[in-house]
């Protein structure tokens, strides 16, 4: 989905218009076997790992699931939503991107400690780990400046260097530079 050539649209590689998939018009949307689709972050970032149990990117139930549901909840409230988005729209209102700021120490404070105990959010990486690393990643475009938590600083290095989040982070950067080209091209 193209966000940034016309960012009030919401348009597939195809022309279509993503809002019938997704009526918010927001990623992430997954159409399942049965045709189904299922929306937001949380439940599709479970619903991929339950399809390959042999990853362990999610507890299969119990007290570990719900840890990692209240991770994914807290980087998407918290974080995705409440911290970068204001930060990362260029029409957010100056007194949003200001409480966003203003928030970010409770929130990476609260992160510092938790990965100052564990390596992972759950002790092994998980697809909260990988949610968060993608959150995160988007850190320099917000103007967040990560230096004064070391260790969040220090986690991104080493989750960065995992190969297959080093993978998806190139995939991720190749995919929006040939966005970025394509749409110079085709501006006027």
């Amino acid at each position: 989905m193209d966000i940034h050539t016309r960012p009030g649209e919401r348009l597939l590689a195809d022309g279509s218009d993503y809002h019938a998939i997704n009526p918010m018009g927001q990623a992430l949307a997954i159409r399942i076997r049965g045709g189904e689709v299922i929306t937001e972050n949380p439940v599709v970032l479970q619903y991929v790992p339950d399809q390959h149990p042999q990853a362990r990117l999610a507890p299969d139930n119990g007290m570990e699931r719900y840890r990692l549901q209240q991770w994914l909840n807290f980087i998407a409230t918290e974080l995705h939503k409440a911290t970068y988005i204001p930060l990362l729209d260029r029409h957010s209102p100056d007194g949003a991107k200001a409480f966003a700021r203003q928030k970010l120490a409770l929130r990476f404070d609260y992160l510092s400690q938790q990965l100052a105990e564990h390596e992972y959010l759950q002790g092994y990486f998980t697809l909260a780990d990988a949610y968060l690393i993608t959150v995160l990643n988007w850190s320099p475009y917000a103007g967040i400046d990560l230096a004064a938590w070391p260790r969040l600083q220090s986690w991104v290095r080493a989750v960065k260097q995992r190969p297959a989040v080093a993978r998806a982070l190139a995939e991720e950067m190749a995919a929006y530079n040939a966005e970025m080209s394509a749409n110079q091209a085709t501006s006027p």
